[in-house]
């Protein structure tokens, strides 16, 4: 009877520890499997400013550098792979959007070198840009470029004070000291001699300057004349002159029968 009670009692003992067992096991969870995932992203080199560039500002050596750009955000961006040249042709656009700096280069915020809108970009405030006819004779022989100062000057036809029927030819400076904007020059062959042909000059003018030429041109034969660059930051904010019917303040050339002489305005 004892032996039985205590084979029961073993049975019992043995039952607990391994129901204990099962509990505890149940009771601690598997430590979770960390997997680490890395996503690579795809990036490219894409044309940025290297400093905050304000509207008007020419482009040149320094303000633009090539930065690493996400592939997936960089659809209009002008990238390396494409446009490797991209930092030397930029030189000499002019911006037409304000730039800070890191921020990629969009073709619609810059005004590239002989594209439509560059004149007026690179125009200062306040300025106007106004063409005139030219021609060897009337351009300084052709050596007038882009950025040189001259004087306009203004021949024209009028009848003789002094004698009726006849017609003198009077020579004014209408214009002085104004800018060069640009000229279409053309290389020709002339007489067996190579020459530089250009039969448009556009200067810049102010808008008072611009009804000055305008008028002139209507009036008669318009000549540059080209200045020294020593000379040619001075002031030119006199430099207009007045233009009118029966105007004779000024000193003038006049040539009759072949001989010039200077006649003053009011005899």
């Amino acid at each position: 009877m004892r032996s039985a009670r205590l084979i029961i009692l073993t049975i019992a003992l043995g039952a607990g520890a391994a129901a204990f067992m099962l509990v505890r096991n149940i009771g601690q969870a598997p430590d979770a499997e960390v997997i680490q995932v890395t996503e690579t992203v795809g990036v490219m080199k894409v044309l940025v400013a290297a400093r905050d560039l304000k509207p008007g500002t020419v482009i040149a050596s320094g303000d633009l550098e090539w930065q690493d750009w996400p592939e997936s955000g960089a659809p209009n961006l002008i990238k390396e792979t494409e446009k490797p040249d991209a930092l030397s042709e930029m030189n000499g656009s002019v911006v037409r959007s304000e730039l800070v700096i890191g921020e990629p280069v969009r073709m619609s915020k810059v005004v590239t070198v002989g594209s439509g809108g560059y004149l007026s970009a690179v125009l200062p405030p306040g300025k106007r840009a106004i063409a005139t006819s030219v021609s060897p004779e009337t351009g300084a022989g052709g050596f007038i470029l882009p950025n040189d100062r001259v004087d306009v000057i203004l021949t024209r036809r009028e009848p003789d004070p002094y004698e009726d029927g006849k017609e003198v030819l009077l020579s004014d400076t209408v214009l002085k000291n104004v800018r060069v904007l640009a000229i279409d020059q053309t290389v020709e062959e002339q007489n067996g001699e190579t020459v530089v042909v250009g039969s448009v000059a556009t200067l810049e003018l102010d808008s008072r300057q611009s009804e000055t030429l305008a008028l002139a041109g209507r009036m008669g034969e318009l000549s540059l004349a080209l200045r020294s660059i020593l000379d040619g930051e001075e002031d030119n904010s006199s430099g207009t002159a007045s233009l009118g019917t029966g105007r004779r303040g000024d000193t003038v050339k006049m040539v009759r029968f072949g001989v010039a002489t200077e006649v003053t305005g009011g005899k």
